[in-house]
């Protein structure tokens, strides 16, 4: 049950296979990151290079908001390419004290899964 402080938060990162994939990267990073901001539901989205990872931290209403976002518009697009461009993992849960962006190491570390 969600209380009303409650967020979904989604923790991403991806590694490149190759620094030749950057722009084509970047290209899909920054159409994907202005559409996160403008999601219904979303309340927080950034991107930060932490020890050579590409991670995003985004807080959501809900789990079902983040979908809903995660399946169109240029992220799914950005999906439809991402094998080809790198590999990553990604962390997702409900809380009432959203992590900071010295946490997102120790939660990808710990909890991520591979995509």
């Amino acid at each position: 049950m969600r209380t009303q402080g409650s967020v979904y938060v989604s923790i991403t990162g991806l590694v490149l296979h190759s620094p030749l994939h950057w722009p084509r990267f970047a290209l899909h990073a920054g159409a994907s990151m202005v559409q996160a901001r403008r999601a219904p539901g979303n309340r927080f989205a950034e991107a930060r290079i932490i020890d050579g990872v590409h991670h995003t931290l985004s807080f959501w209403d809900s789990r079902d908001a983040m979908l809903a976002y995660l399946r169109s518009g240029a992220h799914a697009q950005a999906l439809r390419v991402f094998a080809g461009i790198g590999h990553g993992k990604t962390h997702g849960f409900d809380t009432d004290a959203p992590p900071g962006w010295s946490d997102v190491p120790r939660l990808y570390a710990e909890h991520a899964r591979p995509v």
